[in-house]
């Protein structure tokens, strides 16, 4: 098992305080309580120059700094990731030593590092069990969302790929901001963290960290639906934790999977597990055959974040107190669990490549016809309104056909992942609802439905596969579709076309439509080895 090894702490400044406070003695009492959770590098900023500080980003209510890294020349409609350090660290103290600048330069992705005042908290930890900082729309967890709203106002930041992470305080604070906010985040990462609402209170804190609380599934999963009205999709959560942290207790890992499987309708049972690096890794699936939560359990690792230093694509981090080298890199694999990895040069051989293929646009289209199929017609709007998907005002229910062409790869690859990305042009009433629980699914066909141009006979054309996927309700912005299954992976066509159709798996019973956009916004992502 590779040996742990942790650097001596080196001194930092701490950060000036510009606002008056927002509590009175609680900052100091709660301090008692949460240096346990002091997942604190002392360690010199790494690469602080390129950090910049970020004011009026919002009403902030709950008095955070905002610092962001963004390399130079990102272009608009990259990804964002969260990243929320533990107790007494900065900003600055959990840059590079986590492995995040280095990883965001690799992969082309934007960095906003929330940054806590002691005034708010005397060791400048997130108050992860505060209930006015972990509510949708108040205090610490608002000020968070606020920054995320610059990012995409000032660099055009993806809104469909929004990202959190964070250490200890900052892991049950990346647990909050999943709950609530789970229309903004994509995905999280817990590293030595909490369930969302396992505490409310300071004294409840003590319990949570060790020796952990035990719900079921249900109890746990009722919290996080209790945080919002969304009703999914729901983020994916990679989560992290050594085996010998007497810190946070291991057993929140699990209360975590139980929580996040709970929320996703999985089932606690691991649809994989296997090693990686030598440590134990699980993943668990939905229904639809989409990996939403992964574990990786550090084995006789304590309390900290796993990196491991060095020049390969799946190396980051840099050794500091709490960031604990055990020759595998949390960030990394986070990275990879999101889907951002081809973004810059891309991992290494030895870790599979990814590629994004934009649709042919001249070959796209939608087909409308009665609901049982009779009278289809090639639709007319696509130029002026975008693709049709739904029941349209003329009674008329129409399907969408993608077309790609994925001959690019090669003929002996095993293809490990493949998902659907579109852009929301209009729409009208929610054909999600029209009937309950309607779904938007994707079917795969290995080569074309008839002609590879759109056709009235498309419709009713059998696929490969059907409903290997589905995306969940969205009204603006991008929206990705759940990883395909195992026979939506094995219809990518390697040595021509693929194309795809976008049905309501049921009529909608009445007017309920949208309207995606053409061209380069909708693409195939596919992962091979």
């Amino acid at each position: 098992m590779p040996a742990i090894r942790s650097a001596t702490p080196h001194p930092h400044p701490a950060p000036t305080r510009t606002r008056p406070p927002r509590r009175s003695a609680f900052g100091f009492a709660a301090a008692a309580v949460l240096v346990v959770l002091a997942t604190a590098s002392l360690a010199q900023p790494a690469a602080a120059a390129t950090l910049e500080e970020v004011t009026g980003f919002g009403s902030n209510p709950g008095n955070l700094q905002m610092f962001r890294y963004v390399p130079d020349g990102l272009p608009a409609g990259r990804p964002l990731v969260v990243a929320l350090h533990g107790c007494t660290q900065s900003a600055a103290a959990y840059d590079n030593e986590p492995g995040w600048t280095t990883l965001a330069e690799r992969h082309g992705f934007a960095l906003v590092l929330p940054q806590q005042r002691s005034v708010n908290n005397s060791s400048r930890c997130f108050n992860w069990f505060e209930v006015g900082d972990t509510a949708r729309g108040s205090g610490e967890t608002l000020s968070i969302k606020q920054m995320v709203d610059r990012m995409k106002a000032d660099f055009g930041s993806d809104p469909g790929r929004v990202f959190v992470t964070g250490l200890s305080a900052g892991g049950a604070m990346t647990a909050v901001m999943m709950a609530a906010y789970p229309d903004v985040f994509a995905g999280g990462g817990v590293v030595a963290g909490l369930p969302y609402r396992c505490a409310t209170n300071v004294s409840q804190a003590f319990s949570c960290m060790n020796p952990g609380v035990d719900l079921t599934p249900a109890q746990w999963g009722d919290k996080v639906r209790a945080a919002s009205s969304h009703t999914g999709p729901w983020p994916t959560l990679s989560v992290w934790h050594g085996t010998s942290d007497t810190t946070v207790a291991p057993a929140n890992l699990r209360e975590l999977v139980d929580q996040w499987t709970n929320v996703h309708g999985a089932d606690r049972t691991p649809d994989r597990s296997d090693t990686v690096a030598g440590y134990p890794h699980k993943v668990y699936q939905n229904a639809a055959g989409r990996s939403v939560v992964e574990t990786y359990e550090i084995t006789g690792m304590s309390h900290g974040q796993p990196i491991d230093p060095g020049t390969r694509a799946d190396q980051c981090g840099a050794p500091a107190a709490y960031i604990l080298d055990v020759n595998i890199c949390a960030a990394y694999h986070m990275v990879r669990f999101w889907g951002l990895d081809a973004g810059g040069p891309g991992p290494s051989p030895t870790t599979g490549t990814t590629v994004t293929f934009a649709n042919r646009d001249p070959q796209d289209g939608y087909v409308k016809a009665n609901a049982d199929g009779s009278a289809s017609a090639v639709g007319t709007l696509e130029a002026y309104n975008g693709l049709a998907i739904g029941r349209g005002s003329d009674g008329k229910h129409n399907r969408t056909v993608l077309s790609f062409d994925t001959s690019g790869l090669p003929d002996g690859a095993t293809v490990t992942r493949a998902y659907l990305t579109v852009a929301h042009r209009s729409s009208s009433g929610d054909p999600w609802s029209s009937p309950a629980g309607n779904r938007l699914v994707v079917d795969v066909k290995s080569g074309c439905f008839g002609g590879c141009a759109i056709e009235a006979t498309d419709w009713a054309a059998a696929p490969t596969t059907a409903a290997t996927a589905a995306i969940g309700k969205f009204t603006s912005g991008i929206q990705r579709s759940a990883d395909f299954g195992a026979s939506g992976l094995a219809a990518i066509h390697k040595a021509g076309t693929t194309q795809v159709k976008l049905r309501f798996a049921q009529n909608p019973t009445s007017t309920a439509y949208l309207f995606i956009d053409r061209g380069a916004t909708a693409t195939l992502t596919v992962s091979y080895r």
